[in-house]
């Protein structure tokens, strides 16, 4: 036992020593991932006009003196609504991730810990989830309780949840196999004192990468139900609905295409700075998701 706490101690000191600076391209996604950060804790705050104010007659307004941006299918100003819409997409895509982590790390880790009927049962729950299309399982919890912020970041959640379960309960059992968590039972500890102290800071750097992954997913399974019509409902903006509700700029716009591509070009780079994240730490990790559940 003496062995296996010395050889935990000395690992744990190896990895705290063994943490490389990000590079480059990792610091280009920081830097993206943050400036959406505020701009969805402070969007609101800088934007010129309401979200919903009609500025103009109208519609589709060329950028000029009193428009930043111009003018939207409604002659609303876009510059404010791309403001207000990162409040809702980065704020309900980060809720929804860490929603569903949270319950997927808690079902999986118990899991691996706890073995057994438990473990079948959460398996199956798992499986079961899993073999719904996502898409189709959202349709028809929207239809059935309507679009509202709370529905939405519920389902997401949901479907995170069932992946983070697997990844995490695959990881754990890799974990929970090794001395160290083997002592720490030996010594009587509680279930949910193993989970934390024992298991939980072994498995952070993989489950960031998973993190990454379902922030990214969040983000663009918003954005799809926003633009079918099922995510955020008008007058609050996001961007997926924005590039919705201005389609018709590609054929009436007058050369000012801003309304569609300015929203949809704000999904594609948030999504790029995260993945770029995602990429350094996966390549930091050792290890990537895929080798983990394939052990």
């Amino acid at each position: 036992m003496t062995d296996a706490v010395a050889s935990r101690i000395t690992g744990r000191k190896r990895s705290k020593r063994a943490r490389p600076k990000p590079n480059g391209w990792a610091w280009a996604g920081i830097i993206i991932v943050a400036v959406g950060l505020l701009l969805a804790i402070f969007g609101p705050l800088l934007a010129p006009h309401g979200v919903g104010e009609i500025i103009s007659d109208s519609n589709f307004e060329a950028p000029g003196e009193t428009t930043v941006m111009g003018t939207d299918a409604l002659g609303r100003d876009l510059l404010s609504r791309l403001l207000y819409g990162a409040q809702l997409t980065v704020g309900l895509a980060l809720a929804a991730t860490v929603v569903g982590f949270l319950i997927g790390m808690a079902v999986g880790f118990s899991a691996a810990e706890v073995g057994g009927r438990y473990d079948d049962f959460v398996t199956w729950l798992i499986d079961t989830f899993l073999s719904f299309p996502p898409l189709m399982l959202a349709l028809i919890v929207i239809a059935a309780l309507s679009s509202s912020l709370p529905v939405l970041i519920g389902v997401i959640a949901i479907l995170h949840a069932s992946r983070v379960a697997r990844v995490g309960r695959a990881i754990a059992m890799n974990v929970a196999a090794l001395e160290f968590v083997e002592v720490a039972r030996a010594r009587g500890e509680k279930l949910f004192s193993i989970l934390v102290r024992e298991i939980w800071p072994s498995t952070i750097r993989p489950l960031a990468v998973e993190f990454g992954l379902r922030m990214t997913y969040s983000i663009l399974f918003l954005s799809s139900l926003s633009f079918l019509g099922l995510g955020i409902q008008p007058p609050d903006a996001d961007w997926g609905s924005m590039v919705r509700e201005n389609m018709d700029a590609i054929s009436v716009g007058k050369g000012h295409y801003l309304p569609v591509l300015a929203p949809a070009f704000a999904i594609a780079i948030l999504t790029v700075g995260v993945n770029l994240i995602v990429d350094w730490l996966g390549a930091q990790s050792g290890r990537g998701i895929s080798e983990e559940l394939t052990k």
